[in-house]
């Protein structure tokens, strides 16, 4: 494809390199889309816990709330730089980089279930 007639964008992306064998840029979509349902879970998760945890004192509810909605933002801005690296990276025939959102997002997954946890055990030994 003559680069001056690509209008795809985002340009910083499709504006370089060659364009990579068709199966690699799906799985590198396939994954994004992956990303985008787990930030959209989160989102969810977030407001469910606003909404229906009413056992939860407010502050811990909103915490608890805030918390899974910003990872979810976090995971879905994550998603598109995730895929726009990678293929940048398919394109210039590199190696991938290498991606911190599975393990910011397990850390963090990990202190809202820490932070659920001693809420419970707080509300059953008061």
């Amino acid at each position: 494809m003559d680069p001056d007639k690509d209008q795809r964008w985002p340009r910083s992306v499709y504006g370089v390199g060659a364009e990579p064998d068709p199966r690699f840029s799906f799985a590198n979509e396939r994954t994004t889309l992956a990303w985008l349902r787990t930030a959209l879970a989160l989102i969810a998760a977030g407001v469910s816990v606003e909404v229906f945890l009413d056992p939860l004192t407010g502050w811990v509810r909103k915490a608890v709330a805030v918390l899974l909605l910003a990872l979810g933002v976090v995971c879905s801005v994550g998603a598109f730089v995730r895929w726009a690296r990678n293929e940048r990276a398919l394109r210039d025939r590199q190696p991938l980089p290498g991606s911190g959102l599975a393990l910011t997002l397990a850390y963090a997954l990990a202190a809202v279930g820490i932070v659920l946890c001693v809420v419970v055990l707080w509300g059953a030994l008061g």
